[in-house]
């Protein structure tokens, strides 16, 4: 086995991934290593080749590979170190790495690390579809892969469990390479995705959907014949009685992402049981002293703009903890979701400097109040679970924090 070294080691090479690097580069620090498992940088940026990235970053309407390009040719005017194809084993807390590539296992010694391994999605098997086993059931991102990048049609009749951003995206994109999408099936009240898509993607494509309904089994010998649906009750489950067949030949599953942690638990990483993405401070880094996190594998982002935006938090503190540039924060006040908050990042602040928070609400409202303890309020016409909301605290509302505060309270209320 060889031993490499790295002042800052990120390992994925997606949009969080390729930020950090480059601003860790340009904050000064010689030696930073990009680890990526694909044989490209972009992660999966280059199979979204719709549009709607970099309106925040960089005032443009971009497609995925576009947006995706100007970072990668960052990183090689730069000059940082890539390793294509090389999948992290393991990781321990004091930042040793263990790789495995074509060259075979290589140990790297980091003075500071990044995770930026993104999120994957929920497959049948993970939410346990009942049914028979057969051909044409796909998640979301893979049938955009196959239809994207690949050239093939995963099926002509569709039926999608589930209304996330990738789902309503592949329902034009299916109806628009010439597929039925007979149904869009969600188990919530409400579309669990962003207004623009659900605009976009299903109503201006008279996609048809069942809210508060589920599919409860699936049809089949060798391929896909139908699946059956039904609407549910408060606690979710079905119904009885309400059952209706859906003749299709393909079931894409659109239920949600789950942060890729596997490695953060071997580094000692203590992780929030709300977004699965490790607990960070202010500054982005874990409870493992050197090792900051970003991007999907920290929360689960709607838009891949902030993802980029986080991703330069990580490279400029990781930056400065080797450098020793700067203070990193010492002082903890922890942010406690209240009434209708789903979870917060980071989860604590040091009250010392200006800081913008991120957070989802649990139900959709409106005309509510996002309240910070005494030192904040902010009115919104509506929240919706599907959309991030930022939450910017400046200095003069950190002025307010009274003496030996431990404890910010979040809250989401009606009125205001």
């Amino acid at each position: 086995m060889s031993l490499k070294s790295a002042d800052i080691l990120i390992i994925g090479g997606g949009p969080a991934g390729l930020a950090s690097a480059i601003k860790a580069k340009e904050s000064g620090v010689d030696h930073v290593l990009l680890v990526e498992r694909a044989e490209e940088l972009g992660g999966l940026l280059h199979q979204c080749i719709h549009t709607g990235f970099g309106s925040v970053y960089f005032k443009e309407d971009l497609t995925g590979p576009e947006y995706a390009r100007r970072f990668i040719e960052k990183v090689q005017d730069l000059h940082i170190n890539v390793l294509h194809e090389t999948m992290v084993l393991g990781i321990t807390p004091d930042k040793k790495v263990t790789l495995c590539n074509t060259s075979g296992l290589v140990s790297v010694e980091a003075k500071a690390m990044i995770l930026a391994m993104g999120c994957r999605e929920k497959s049948r098997e993970a939410i346990v579809i009942p049914g028979t086993r057969p051909a044409g059931v796909f998640t979301a991102g893979t049938a955009q892969r196959l239809v994207n990048v690949e050239g093939y049609l995963p099926g002509k009749e569709i039926v999608i469990l589930g209304s996330g951003d990738i789902g309503m995206i592949m329902a034009r994109r299916l109806t628009l390479e010439g597929a039925e999408v007979k149904a869009m099936v969600e188990i919530l009240p409400y579309i669990g995705g962003l207004i623009r898509n659900e605009v976009q993607c299903i109503r201006d494509f008279n996609i048809p959907v069942f809210l508060e309904h589920t599919v409860t089994w699936v049809h089949g010998k060798q391929r896909v014949e139908a699946v059956t649906i039904a609407q549910v009750d408060n606690g979710q489950k079905p119904i009885p009685g309400t059952e209706r067949i859906i003749e299709c030949d393909t079931l894409l599953v659109s239920v949600g992402l789950v942060p890729e942690n596997e490695l953060s638990i071997k580094a000692g990483v203590k992780l929030d049981p709300i977004t699965g993405g490790p607990i960070v401070n202010e500054d982005l880094e874990t409870n493992v002293a050197g090792i900051f996190a970003s991007g999907n594998v920290l929360h689960v982002n709607d838009l891949v703009d902030n993802v980029s935006l986080e991703g330069e938090l990580a490279g400029q503190k990781a930056a400065q903890y080797v450098t020793h540039s700067a203070q990193l924060s010492k002082r903890k006040i922890n942010l406690i979701a209240g009434e209708n908050i789903r979870y917060i990042v980071p989860q604590s602040i040091s009250g010392e400097k200006e800081i913008t928070i991120y957070l989802r609400t649990k139900e959709p409202l409106e005309n509510c109040t996002i309240q910070v303890e005494n030192i904040l309020a902010k009115h919104f016409l509506a929240v919706r679970p599907s959309e991030m909301i930022a939450l910017k605290i400046s200095q003069g509302d950190l002025s307010k924090i009274r003496k030996g505060t431990i404890e910010l309270l979040v809250s989401c209320k009606k009125g205001g």
